[in-house]
């Protein structure tokens, strides 16, 4: 580990050049899911994080290509820019917390879980929970070119293909989140959750570098497909575990936000919305939201077994550490949506477990 000044200094001047991007460049302004708490009108944001993304890419191409910085420096300099990231992780998170009352709670749940809910800025020009995904979206993306591009820098003659297939997959990844924005309005994360160090140090420290884990890893190392066939049928297969993933996260995702804004609409012009109802309200019980009552976890689980399995170290235990953290989060956090909805709907939570009996794995949990 070399936690040298540059690499530490990195993030604060990335992360604030991607705030100044974020304020300053020409966003699209919707209603959101949550509603203010005083006069019950849907919060309002701001979103250009797809063009934030591109203009931090080619800001990262151009230092690159004017041999300003190398294009792997990120790499060079991962370790003091994690001690950076954190530094600024913690530092924000104290800032939300500290300052705000109590929720009951112990200082320490406080402090992990937030205080605050949907804290806005400059008039509702910035709100903080977009903000801090939109930064860790950006940094990820550049940590993953930069990390690729150690590789193949540093293999010119036989680079992986694994790591481009992984990069070209996470990239993928970052930039479906970010085009689809407004659909992330409707999630759990925004309208359930607090701001504290699970939020702030998250997005700003945990998911620009953890995310990345498996690149980081392997970024150093020879091609490990060799000359056989089984790279080939390796890669086919990471890549439809990736999409099929993929395709039941981004379903399941857009056709709740579909029912969320025309409950009346068949999602894709196929799927019917079938719900469970008490009269006052209604649960979603057909297409994505009819095969488990979390299919949007398998997917997000199912991307992660992709993108391991990509870069081809499959004796390698640090790729692996990206979908055991995806279980590990998503498991829980399905228990407690469980409790958290028995409480709010009672008697018709009952009758949609009836009608949607798995959890999150068809057949099997």
């Amino acid at each position: 580990m070399h936690f040298d000044l540059p690499g530490v200094a990195a993030p604060f001047v990335i992360y604030a050049a991607i705030l100044a991007l974020h304020v300053l460049s020409p966003a699209r302004s919707v209603d959101g899911y949550v509603r203010h708490p005083e006069t019950g009108a849907p919060l309002r944001y701001r979103l250009n994080g797809l063009s934030v993304l591109f203009v931090a890419v080619f800001a990262w191409i151009v230092i690159g290509w004017m041999n300003w910085l190398p294009f792997d420096w990120l790499y060079h300099h991962r370790w003091g820019a994690l001690l950076g990231a954190f530094i600024i992780g913690m530092g924000f998170s104290a800032w939300m917390v500290l300052p705000a009352p109590s929720t009951g709670k112990s200082f320490v749940a406080d402090f992990f879980l937030g205080r605050v809910e949907n804290p806005q800025w400059l008039g509702g020009h910035v709100d903080a929970k977009m903000l801090l995904y939109l930064i860790g979206a950006v940094m990820l993306e550049l940590n993953v070119l930069s990390f690729a591009a150690h590789h193949y820098m540093a293999y010119p003659e036989d680079p992986s293909p694994g790591v481009a297939l992984y990069t070209v997959l996470l990239t993928w990844f970052i930039c479906d989140y970010l085009t689809f924005e407004e659909v992330h309005l409707y999630t759990y994360d925004l309208f359930a959750e607090r701001v504290g160090m699970k939020l702030g140090w998250g997005c700003l420290t945990f998911y620009p570098f953890f995310y990345a884990v498996g690149l980081w890893a392997v970024a150093d190392l020879p091609n490990p497909y060799g000359e056989g066939g089984h790279g080939r049928w390796l890669a086919i297969a990471a890549a439809l575990t990736f999409f099929t993933g993929w395709s039941l996260a981004r379903g399941a995702n857009m056709q709740k936000y579909t029912f969320k804004r025309d409950p009346e609409r068949a999602f894709l012009g196929i799927f019917r919305p079938e719900v469970v109802t008490d009269g006052e309200r209604e649960l979603l019980c057909s297409g994505f939201w009819g095969v488990s009552r979390h299919v949007n976890y398998l997917g997000e689980i199912l991307m992660a077994t992709g993108l391991a399995l990509a870069l081809g170290h499959l004796g390698n235990p640090w790729p692996w550490l990206y979908p055991l953290y995806y279980v590990a989060l998503l498991v829980p956090r399905e228990r407690d949506d469980d409790r958290r909805c028995a409480e709010k709907y009672g008697e018709l939570w009952t009758q949609y477990r009836e009608r949607v009996p798995y959890r999150i794995v068809p057949f099997l949990y």
